[in-house]
């Protein structure tokens, strides 16, 4: 009977200052989950709208030439993709409302990987697709000026590039970054409470 009783003190005395409330814990998990919903429902909406903008614009304006219409179908589809890419992960996230801590870590390190596979996979097609149709779409309109032609095309060129090679990095590495801590910091938790 003593070795319960000096169990049940040490238990008592054990330091539990740094571990959350399970109502910390849960608001942890939701807070993740709105974030990601509203950026997701966002772009969501930001790709479709723009998508049928370029679409009107290309049924109201009377283009003489094709590559025009191309150019704007390219970029169109680049942006439904993008809004279909991101419709496709809502279920999960929805999916995420009562769950475990290791059922929390599984769907950070499912998201991580799919964040993964979306920089190294998806993006490259979406990003393509857009800047292919935007350099095509901007053609008619620059063609009869050299000036502008250059002028835009320098402009809309160094634009792709710093994009694809400054923000994107950046980009990625940051939410790598806060997925990360998020994961870090249950795991550590998970581990304290075993």
């Amino acid at each position: 009977m003593n070795n319960i009783d000096d169990l049940k003190a040490i238990w008592h005395t054990a330091k539990t200052d740094s571990l959350p409330t399970s109502n910390e814990m849960l608001q942890l998990i939701r807070k993740f989950r709105n974030q990601k919903l509203k950026n997701k429902w966002m772009t969501i909406v930001a790709s479709s709208l723009i998508s049928i903008l370029i679409i009107v614009v290309l049924f109201i304006t009377p283009f003489k030439m094709l590559i025009t219409y191309f150019g704007g179908g390219l970029t169109a589809t680049a942006g439904f993709l993008l809004a279909a890419t991101n419709i496709k992960s809502l279920k999960r996230f929805y999916q995420l409302d009562n769950c475990s801590n290791q059922e929390f870590l599984a769907f950070i390190e499912q998201t991580r990987q799919n964040q993964i596979f979306y920089y190294r996979k998806t993006q490259i097609v979406i990003v393509m697709l857009y800047a292919l149709g935007w350099l095509l779409y901007l053609y008619e309109l620059t063609i009869g000026h050299p000036l502008w032609l250059v002028g835009v095309y320098t402009s809309a060129i160094i634009y792709l590039l710093v994009m694809w090679f400054v923000v994107r990095p950046r980009y990625f590495k940051k939410d790598v970054e806060k997925l990360n801590a998020t994961r870090q910091r249950l795991e550590k938790i998970s581990e304290q409470l075993k």
